[in-house]
């Protein structure tokens, strides 16, 4: 069933709310201490919820906004996210090796979350006012050009997942939008020839994370650590799982960052293999009803923004839940909406507030 006319898009919003419900009672079994036997009440919990609550606001805010409206602001927007990102490397404090947050007191804002969305709102401006040359070179050029900035900015932080992650962001648009397949293609296989080059720039966690996925027991009490633990509580979980806050890989203390890039592991190992696929299914609603959208709204601008907003949740999920269980190294992506973290918790449900706008234009 199509969004009406300036409707709300009922299944895609239920969804994205059930996943955010979802997340907080995640980190709430994720930080269960059963010596105490607390964690609900939790400070991580309650910023969660709160979060949360901003981000449904927001949600709701960009869903009843008019898209194309917004993007008069895009540029600004785009610049704004630069600045914060330049900042952070001159004069952002370092905290796990990296420069990625700036604080406010008690609250941190991480601008490479909001990158994400901001790359999408810029693409779908710049490409909505040339619309007649998208195809050419020049404008395919241009495109890449306009982000390249922001992807080496984050890069440099270092922060190689949310890099990278812009990259099926900025090719999904140009696709959707009709620039030619045979330069996304060229540029794609350019990239892959680049590996070896790049592999020079890379910090020695980043290059030992690749090693570690290629051999997990290579460093099994370093990088290779937490990799296997997951794998341990995926595994243990079984068909129907252990019970909620009965994961004995959570409250026992042996899986690191299991209310961050982890929690996977949580889900996995406390509600087993169909509680994972039912967290599944609800992502892939999500993009089913996102890919009907783009597929359905007239315009350059919708189909750029609705594309950017799915390919941005698929691949996080895809690729969170695969260095989980060790089909892909691990790159520090968070699970969207689930994943304990403010700035990835508000970004998504903007993106999805955004997606909804996209499918008002929609007609029945």
């Amino acid at each position: 069933m199509r969004a009406a006319r300036g409707g709300m898009d009922k299944v895609l919003l239920s969804a994205i709310l059930l996943i955010a419900v979802l997340g907080i009672f995640f980190i709430y079994s994720a930080t269960w201490d059963w010596q105490t036997e607390s964690g609900h009440f939790s400070a991580l919990v309650i910023k969660q919820s709160i979060w949360v609550v901003i981000g449904i606001v927001l949600l709701f805010i960009f869903s009843a906004s008019d898209y194309l409206k917004i993007l008069n602001y895009a540029y600004i927007f785009y610049i704004l996210n630069l600045l914060a990102l330049v900042f952070l490397l001159v004069f952002g404090g370092e905290r796990y090796g990296a420069r990625r947050w700036i604080a406010f007191g008690p609250v941190s804002i991480q601008p490479s979350e909001f990158v994400k969305i901001t790359v999408i709102l810029v693409l779908a401006a710049f490409l909505g006012d040339r619309r007649e040359k998208i195809g050419t070179v020049k404008n395919y050029i241009a495109s890449i050009a306009l982000v390249m900035p922001a992807s080496a900015l984050i890069f440099l932080q270092p922060d190689l997942g949310t890099a990278f992650v812009l990259v099926p962001i900025l090719f999904s648009i140009l696709f959707v939008s009709g620039e030619k397949i045979k330069h996304i293609v060229l540029t794609m296989a350019a990239g892959l020839a680049s590996i070896p080059f790049l592999w020079m720039f890379l910090k020695g966690y980043q290059k030992n994370r690749l090693m570690v996925f290629l051999n997990p027991d290579l460093d099994p009490l370093g990088a290779g650590y937490t990799i296997i633990q997951s794998k341990i509580a995926v595994g243990s979980g079984g068909m129907f799982g252990k019970g909620w806050l009965s994961g004995t890989q959570s409250y026992l203390n042996f899986l690191p960052e299991r209310h961050t890039d982890f929690i996977f592991s949580v889900v996995g190992e406390e509600w087993g293999f169909f509680g994972g696929v039912a967290l599944i299914a609800l992502y892939a609603l999500i993009v089913a009803r996102g890919i009907r959208i783009f597929s359905r709204v007239p315009d350059v601008q919708g189909r750029a923004i609705a594309a950017g907003v799915v390919i941005l949740i698929a691949f996080q999920v895809l690729v969170n839940i695969a260095m989980t269980i060790g089909l892909m190294p691990v790159v520090g992506l968070p699970l969207p909406a689930i994943s304990y973290g403010g700035s990835n918790t508000i970004a998504t449900l903007i993106s999805v507030g955004l997606l909804l706008s996209v499918s008002r234009r929609i007609e029945r």
